[in-house]
């Protein structure tokens, strides 16, 4: 598993294991012309690295050929989704409970498993928020710029964390099943699970949740997962997520 990417204050993103390129892609959609595709050479880079010496294999030196991308921004622009939708990608999210509801909400082209506190005896982590305003234009959900509170507010939130922590303890050491001492773990406690999903639903997820509603914490997510899905995926992303 590669190494992850920082999110929050404790959170994560790691690639598992992921499927297919843009080449996919485009010999997805030329399957319907019983036609296939090949990658091009870059002639720059193979000059530079010819002329420096170097070893290199040949990957190093593929690129999609013109013909290709123009095909890939004309699928994204009209929305052809099925071409898309067979590359994978499997994503290791570490989040509090109430991001992960949200990312759980993202059903169509995506399975999720996740760890269980009914089989797991590490600690739990908490994620401690830097604290946001809430609107001031009559909205019921949201939340403004970020805002200082009492210290003795948050340092109440802090004891309330280690509270939590304490009793759910207890209840273990008095023989309570963990399934039921959970009951006490609050919705910042951190949790994570493995997200596979196709390339065409990552998209959507993230045209849903890098937007301005969006709260906070899961548009912190989604830019993340966004520049890793843009490194594998580099000209299928770019169209996909051009407006």
């Amino acid at each position: 598993m590669e190494e992850g990417l920082r999110v929050l204050d404790k959170g994560h993103v790691h690639v598992v294991d992921h499927m297919g390129s843009d080449l996919t892609v485009c010999n997805a959609a030329r399957v319907s012309f019983n036609k296939e595709t090949d990658w091009c050479q870059d002639q720059a880079a193979l000059t530079r690295l010819a002329e420096s010496g170097s070893q290199f294999h040949k990957e190093d030196v593929e690129v999609l050929c013109e013909a290709d991308e123009k095909l890939l921004r004309y699928l994204a622009k009209h929305k052809h989704w099925t071409p898309f939708a067979h590359p994978q990608i499997t994503l290791r999210i570490k989040a509090p409970v109430s991001i992960r509801t949200q990312f759980f909400k993202h059903k169509q082209g995506f399975v999720e498993n996740e760890i269980s506190r009914r089989y797991v005896s590490f600690e739990p982590e908490f994620y401690h928020p830097e604290w946001r305003g809430k609107p001031t234009n009559g909205a019921k959900q949201g939340s403004e710029t970020f805002i200082d509170i009492s210290p003795d507010v948050d340092q109440t939130f802090s004891n309330m964390l280690k509270g939590c922590n304490m009793v759910y303890e207890q209840l273990l050491d008095e023989g309570v099943a963990p399934e039921q001492a959970r009951f006490v773990l609050p919705q910042g406690m951190y949790t994570e699970w493995f997200w596979t999903g196709s390339l065409a639903a990552y998209a959507r997820f993230y045209a849903q949740r890098i937007d301005e509603h969006a709260q906070w914490e899961i548009r912190e997510y989604a830019e993340v997962i966004g520049k890793i899905i843009q490194r594998m995926f580099p000209v299928s992303w770019k169209y996909l997520t051009t407006k």
